[in-house]
């Protein structure tokens, strides 16, 4: 990144780049970011799941050497695991870094890989949350594949955040409507996630996610019966989002 554009402060930068970029398509939004000096080194973060081909593909056909970091939270479904390795060799990404939580401390803090029964959140900040603010601490912003159709405070999704004073997060789907994922898919020939077909509409880990019945939020399948609808890896003035997304502003 320039020097004169690190200096600017980072709520500064994501006010010029919705400013710029406002009426931009989701495609030239990712296309931009990866090239516009006010955001400095990217990398994608993707869970594989669901809905996420469709930011893949388009980062394939933009610059496929560009990083794309996978949480293995070593309790996702089978199923996830094998669909990244599927996805990345399709798409010939070339960067893909698999992120695993550190094994000393998964077995001093949840030796019997119980602890999403006690505390979901302490479990999705050891296996999620803190292995990937280590992942991206080389970074100056990082790409999600969140979309306003998932509700909460995401119904007011920008393109691009400020995570704090740390770095900006872009949100290149961010207008995109579950047709217009259907139509991606299709139009581009791509892989769906084998779980789409059972039911699944929002993958995480295993222990943690069920089947959504038709009618329900997208989402519904995640945390079922709990409060909590966030993961943590996403961030609120600067902050982790560990309980519900709607007592946070996002």
């Amino acid at each position: 990144m320039p020097l004169e554009a690190s200096l600017l402060p980072i709520s500064n930068r994501v006010d010029d780049l919705n400013a710029r970029y406002a009426h931009h398509g989701g495609a030239d939004v990712l296309s931009h970011a990866l090239d516009d000096p006010m955001v400095g080194q990217t990398a994608l973060v993707s869970s594989f799941g669901a809905e996420s081909v469709v930011l893949l593909h388009m980062l394939s056909v933009i610059d496929r050497t560009t990083p794309v970091l996978f949480i293995d939270t070593e309790m996702l479904f089978p199923e996830t695991l094998d669909y990244q390795r599927e996805v990345a060799e399709k798409l010939r990404l070339t960067n893909v870094q698999v992120i695993r939580p550190e094994r000393e401390k998964t077995f001093l803090k949840d030796p019997n890989n119980g602890l999403h029964r006690t505390n979901p959140d302490a479990c999705c900040d050891l296996r999620k949350t803190q292995p990937l603010e280590a992942a991206l601490a080389p970074y100056d912003a990082w790409i999600t594949g969140r979309k306003r159709f998932h509700g909460g405070k995401r119904e007011t999704l920008t393109f691009f955040e400020a995570q704090g004073d740390a770095r900006i997060q872009i949100n290149p789907l961010a207008h995109f409507t579950r047709d217009d994922l259907a139509e991606y898919i299709t139009n581009n020939r791509l892989p769906r996630h084998p779980l789409v077909a059972k039911g699944f509409t929002s993958l995480g880990c295993a222990t943690c996610t069920t089947r959504v019945d038709e009618g329900e939020d997208v989402r519904a399948g995640r945390w079922r019966g709990k409060e909590k609808t966030e993961c943590g890896i996403h961030f609120s003035n600067g902050n982790t989002v560990r309980g519900d997304v709607k007592e946070h502003a996002v």
